[in-house]
């Protein structure tokens, strides 16, 4: 068999998984009794797991979570007010689907952002594209952005993923740029692609920050309709696991 010839062909057309799986299957003698249509299936089988490998690492680095936290690793234990029906049923992605949004709550270190992380990750992995920004780095970005030119094309980068997560959204007041940066992002995105909004503040407290009233209508209108709640409470899950490591050992 022209081996040599093929694999060139193979890698020419940038089908590497074919060709890998053309050379492993060509120094096996059993496979030379396959079919030319099983031969084939395999061939494709071989370059359709590697392209889902390839497109699924370009999602991971793309979306620069910050935990490496996934759905399966969630503590249901912690005594934090967590819905586990509900937790699962939004790590099924239905909601990223229906483009609805996602608020989390709760007082600092009760896992709000892990939990946004590993929502995060499982829709990567469902193939959705997804982003992680802390909301005050992406404020200073944007800022940036509007000062060398890049503001439109950073909001439309923005605009085209289909899972936002906004992470540690005040307490600070919202200067007016940043409220208009926000009201950007929001209107972008409204019944057309998903965000997680996690926030030590409650929902109702969300006005005074935004601080402008027809803005902060506009902005809590689009990102509150139709948005699933996780509303967390309880000490801080970093204090519980430090108090129970300094636990003298019986």
């Amino acid at each position: 068999m022209l081996t040599h010839p093929t694999l060139d062909l193979l890698h020419s057309l940038g089908l590497h998984g074919m060709a890998k799986a053309f050379k492993d299957l060509d120094a096996q003698s059993e496979a030379r009794s396959l079919e030319h249509a099983e031969w084939l299936a395999l061939l494709l089988e071989h370059e359709k797991t590697l392209r889902q490998q390839k497109r699924f690492e370009s999602r991971a680095r793309a979306a620069k979570l910050r935990h490496a936290a996934s759905v399966e690793d969630v503590d249901y234990r912690a005594i934090r007010g967590l819905d586990r029906a509900l937790f699962l049923k939004l790590a099924a992605g239905d909601w990223i689907r229906a483009r609805h949004n996602l608020l989390v709550t709760g007082t600092c270190g009760v896992g709000k952002s892990w939990l946004a992380c590993a929502l995060g990750n499982k829709a990567y992995r469902d193939d959705f594209s997804v982003a992680y920004h802390r909301v005050p780095r992406l404020f200073a970005a944007l800022a940036l952005g509007r000062a060398d030119g890049r503001y439109t094309k950073m909001l439309r980068a923005i605009a085209r993923l289909d899972l936002l997560i906004l992470d540690d959204w005040g307490p600070e007041p919202l200067d007016a740029d940043q409220r208009r940066d926000l009201l950007e992002i929001v209107e972008d995105r409204y019944e057309s692609r998903s965000i997680i909004v996690t926030s030590q503040l409650p929902v109702d407290r969300w006005y005074e920050i935004i601080g402008n009233p027809t803005i902060a209508d506009a902005i809590l209108d689009r990102v509150v309709h139709n948005a699933y709640r996780i509303e967390l409470k309880g000490e801080s899950l970093r204090k519980q696991k430090q108090t129970a490591q300094d636990q003298p050992v019986s």
